[in-house]
């Protein structure tokens, strides 16, 4: 019989993928809707970094909400909220309402991985945490790989304001479906078997719903979260390229129709898929095998190490298949980074891993608006993207530094992490 708690992995993991079809529509229709409202690039990188804006300051507020009031009623919410916001994309008329159109979808998009992290917290044994992270974050790149091609096809199909409405809509009836079938513990589900109860709560310490609020003073005092969140901007800097100019880079580069350039540009993305089960899978075998301490350092480590590499052959890339090849390992080893950071920050936040990973979720979305903003304005400054690309090497290496730093037996506050 399969566990109630693959079910749930299976249910977040449709909506990652639907949360990265969303959030990458927009750039697969660059083309069509910077001719049709007669915007620049740059104007263009404005819009993309709204959403990373809005995504990266309440990512902490998002995740405290959900770890007061749970993830059934909270993830409900904010899926209806930015599927309402994708819809509004549809109808957007000019710079100004797709700026603020995309800043409230980022908004609203805020709460949904940390959410994540406490619903993981609260349904998985700590030795199967970073794969479930793994298994749940790869969405993220599924979604994003298939959308490329995809909406490509729809855009040119539908248009792009008709592509958004259908969009929005598969976000609502996925919200429909959670509220009536999830429940915030697995102690209160009727399909929960007790052996099953019984794993769980082997390495969760606590089974409450809800968690006091945590002082922000002991957020902003931990050494463990400060480095987290280092680590994560060098990551999510790197990442988001993949997302929002890759698409564009490689049709113009190398002259290539939409349909041809969205498989191309999924490539990177599925590499990143992978990457995440991968480095879920080695954190959890270092874990079992009773690396406690480092399993989350030495995989994060390797993963950013390997994309160094891959930028480094970007760099003297000289067509389509090896640009993307180099990408493609980059991509990979930033994201096999990422279980071991989520898993880190349950380790170290317990029932308040919401807000916990909220914090470095905050710090890697400030990443990603950088990155939106630093690749339209270092290619017109330098003519080329190599400045970019070394610009995301210098911070893959000083992230690999921050992890020999981590401390992951060392909680927030025995004090807080116990009320």
């Amino acid at each position: 019989m399969i566990g109630t708690r693959y079910l749930v992995l299976s249910f977040t993991y449709l909506l990652t993928t639907i949360l990265f079809i969303d959030r990458v529509a927009i750039s697969t229709a660059k083309e069509q809707i910077t001719s049709e409202i007669a915007l620049t690039d740059t104007q263009f990188g404005w819009i993309l970094s709204a959403f990373a804006l809005g995504y990266a300051i309440f990512q902490a507020p998002a995740g405290a909400i959900a770890d007061r009031y749970g993830p059934r009623v909270v993830l409900t919410g904010i899926v209806i909220a930015w599927s309402i916001f994708t819809v509004f994309t549809g109808l957007a008329w000019g710079l100004v309402s797709l700026i603020l159109f995309r800043f409230l979808f980022g908004v609203a998009e805020a709460g949904y991985f940390p959410s994540c992290a406490r619903i993981i917290y609260l349904w998985f044994p700590a030795k199967e945490r970073a794969l479930a992270q793994g298994v749940n974050l790869s969405g993220t790149r599924v979604g994003a790989a298939f959308t490329l091609p995809a909406v490509a096809w729809l855009v040119a199909s539908a248009g792009w304001r008709n592509t958004f409405f259908i969009l929005g809509a598969g976000g609502i009836l996925w919200a429909v479906v959670w509220f009536i079938w999830f429940r915030d513990a697995p102690e209160n589900h009727a399909g929960v078997a007790q052996s099953e109860l019984t794993l769980i709560a082997s390495g969760r310490g606590v089974s409450a719903e809800k968690a006091k609020p945590l002082p922000a003073a002991v957020l902003w005092r931990s050494p463990n979260l400060l480095l987290a969140m280092g680590q994560y901007f060098a990551s999510c800097f790197t990442f988001f390229f993949s997302i929002t100019w890759l698409f564009p880079h490689l049709q113009r580069t190398y002259e290539l129709d939409a349909v041809q350039t969205g498989f191309f540009a999924a490539a990177p993305l599925l590499g990143g898929a992978v990457g995440n089960w991968v480095g879920g899978a080695l954190v959890n075998a270092l874990h079992r095998r009773g690396h406690i301490s480092n399993c989350y350092g030495y995989v994060a480590i390797a993963g950013f190490l390997l994309a160094v590499l891959g930028l480094v052959g970007t760099l003297t890339a000289d067509n389509a298949v090896w640009a993307v090849a180099w990408l493609t390992l980059a991509i990979f080893g930033s994201d096999m980074t990422l279980p071991p950071s989520w898993a880190f920050c349950i380790a170290i936040g317990g029932p308040h891993s919401g807000v916990v990973s909220g914090m470095m979720n905050m710090s890697g979305n400030i990443g990603c608006f950088v990155s939106a903003l630093a690749f339209p304005y270092m290619l017109g400054a330098f003519g080329s993207t190599d400045q970019f690309f070394i610009a995301a090497i210098v911070l893959c290496l000083g992230a690999a530094f921050l992890w020999t730093k981590v401390r992951p037996d060392q909680a927030l506050n025995e004090r807080f992490i116990r009320a």
